[in-house]
């Protein structure tokens, strides 16, 4: 049975400190809140697209995503200790913020290719954002999470070709257009018509290479994690063992050790003579007599 996997815990500091739980919470938090904010751009853009007359809510959706990173970017670099990573997403998050920025006040996309242009490419940086975020899902024995993403990338593209082709005027049919995008088949019964489904299934090709092939070879590879959690547990097994039975031994040498050390000889005290002077308590303790020194013979004069 393969272990539920857990999310992989933030790098270590360069002083070998972990991030304190409450920090590894928040980071955690603002992880998933910058994503939302990414994935609300998608809209956004082929509402600019789509007509003439954009939507009122399209450059404020830019705008909301721009500052949720923005502010994303400076809570990750306010950390104690951050390392060169994080000091490299923050400029690539700072780019990101510009480009979002630009993004919001350029004309719609149908009326100018320079707006197009522009918008295609902070949708690529918006794309490279959300898989950087979204990564740490893909972890030893983490199918479940990888065919949770799977499952929502195929609805919200189904949807998205189901408000943006004509040609599918059901969520089914989007639904099932989006499958064949993304596993590349291309039955040719049902495809994209107009510029704007076009670019989108660019975009679901790519999100189906990744996160498709990624799921197919999470469900391979829990097959083979079996056998080797197996084995695993069989070393850390005998691992135990091993380490069991020499402390015990250590413990048992150090007992035959302490047996067969005869103990130290203890020295013979002798009371204190007659002859010993307060003076001299310490050497009479010891057993040793004190003789006052003796005088020369005087000579006669």
């Amino acid at each position: 049975m393969v272990e539920p996997s857990r999310p992989p815990l933030p790098a270590a500091r360069p002083g070998g400190r972990w991030p304190a739980p409450a920090t590894r919470r928040s980071t955690e938090v603002w992880r998933w809140v910058t994503v939302a904010a990414l994935v609300a751009t998608i809209p956004a853009f082929y509402g600019e697209l789509n007509s003439a007359h954009p939507p009122s809510w399209a450059p404020w959706l830019y705008l909301l995503a721009a500052g949720t990173v923005a502010w994303a970017a400076l809570h990750a670099m306010r950390q104690p200790d951050p390392g060169r990573s994080s000091v490299l997403h923050g400029l690539l998050d700072l780019g990101l913020v510009v480009g979002l920025l630009v993004a919001a006040l350029l004309p719609p996309s149908s009326l100018s290719q320079a707006a197009l242009a522009w918008r295609l490419t902070v949708a690529l940086l918006t794309l490279a954002g959300m898989v950087r975020r979204l990564q740490h899902l893909v972890t030893r024995g983490g199918v479940v999470y990888l065919m949770s993403v799977a499952f929502g990338v195929l609805l919200l593209c189904g949807v998205g070709f189901w408000w943006l082709e004509p040609r599918t005027p059901t969520l089914a049919d989007g639904l099932w257009l989006a499958f064949t995008t993304a596993a590349t088949v291309g039955y040719g019964d049902i495809v994209p018509s107009t510029p704007a489904s076009r670019i989108f299934s660019v975009f679901v090709v790519l999100l189906g290479l990744g996160v498709l092939t990624l799921a197919t070879a999470a469900i391979a590879t829990s097959w083979i994690e079996t056998g080797e959690r197996r084995i695993e547990r069989e070393i850390l097994h005998d691992l135990h063992s091993r380490l069991a039975a020499l402390h015990e031994e250590i413990r048992a040498l150090r007992a035959e050790q302490r047996a067969s050390t005869p103990p130290a000889p203890a020295s013979p005290r002798r009371p204190p003579g007659p002859d010993a002077s307060p003076a001299a308590g310490g050497d009479a303790a010891d057993g040793a007599a004190v003789t006052p020194p003796s005088r020369p013979p005087s000579r006669p004069s």
